[in-house]
């Protein structure tokens, strides 16, 4: 009789630790895109330095794209106000995320698409971009855009 106590104990216990999990992780991804809605608005109002707000802010953001690898959020940020100079070039940004999968309690990594709508013609593709809990905040610490 004991060992059904017990076990009945440890099944409940298991049971309410993975329900907790699933609510965790819930958080977690309404939390990213939060974010990623912040990034849109400030993107498309031509703030790159609030777009940038979700980056992590050191010199080992990594961000891959079709000038090749980047290092610094510094750096990062001089890129897109050299690719993006003017409201013309930044356009309205939408995301289509397809894809938002956990790596380990810290850290997601994020999959989907991008869409710029703007007057010198429009530009679309794809990303992938890491978060990882940083001080209490999820920041992206690696982006992969092409």
């Amino acid at each position: 009789m004991k060992k059904l106590i017990l076990i009945t104990f440890v099944l409940i216990g298991i049971s309410c630790q993975k329900e907790s999990q699933k609510t965790s992780e819930a958080t977690d991804k309404k939390e990213i895109l939060t974010i990623m809605k912040s990034q849109e608005k400030a993107w498309s109002n031509h703030d790159l330095e609030g777009f940038m707000q979700g980056y992590w802010k050191n010199d080992s953001l990594k961000f891959y794209g079709s000038s090749g690898l980047t290092y610094g959020w510094n750096k990062t940020l001089a890129n897109y106000k050299k690719g993006y100079p003017t409201k013309d070039h930044s356009g309205t940004l939408k995301f289509k995320v397809n894809d938002i999968s956990k790596i380990n309690n810290n850290a997601y990594f994020v999959m989907g698409e991008y869409h710029l709508t703007r007057p010198v013609g429009n530009a679309n593709g794809v990303f992938m971009i890491i978060f990882k809990k940083i001080n209490g905040e999820w920041k992206i610490i690696a982006d992969t855009s092409c």
